[in-house]
């Protein structure tokens, strides 16, 4: 078992994982060597809301215990939730209509591709990378390896 508690934007989290190898004793799930159960209790303005969440890893007890295993989670959703953030508020991943054939898997790509070449930007944040590109057309061209223009 693992806990941990943050303090910020006016919440009180607490996280606490534990894990089991009994869900994969019997080799039902192949590959699967912990199972575990995370509870979490956000406090916001006093009011409490818990949540649980449980899971597989195919990681041994030996490559992670129980607090690697939270400290994993934790990482994970703060990349996760920043790469939705900028996809879906910054590049209006959300508003896109397009749904015919291979065309979101597409521009999901293009997305993914003008997030990693955003982050090569000297700039505070990706919307201010962006309105930096739109001004300096030479210096989005370079970012891409397209030649100075004449």
């Amino acid at each position: 078992m693992a806990t941990s508690v943050d303090k910020g934007h006016g919440r009180i989290e607490k996280r606490t994982l534990h894990t089991t190898t009994i869900l994969t004793a019997e080799g039902k799930w192949k590959g699967a060597k912990q199972g575990f159960h995370v509870t979490r209790e956000r406090t916001v303005k006093g009011k409490k809301t818990i949540e649980d969440v449980y899971g597989i890893t195919s990681l041994s007890i030996q490559q992670a215990n129980a607090a690697t295993l939270l400290s994993i989670l934790r990482d994970h959703w703060q990349i996760e939730n920043g790469l939705h953030w900028v996809r879906d508020e910054t590049l209006g991943e959300d508003r896109c209509r397009v749904r015919m054939g291979a065309a979101p898997q597409v521009l999901a790509a293009i997305r993914n591709a003008v997030v990693h070449l955003l982050a090569d930007v000297d700039t505070e944040n990706r919307p201010e990378a962006i309105e930096w590109l739109q001004i300096h057309h030479d210096e989005a061209r370079a970012l891409i390896g397209i030649p100075q223009s004449e």
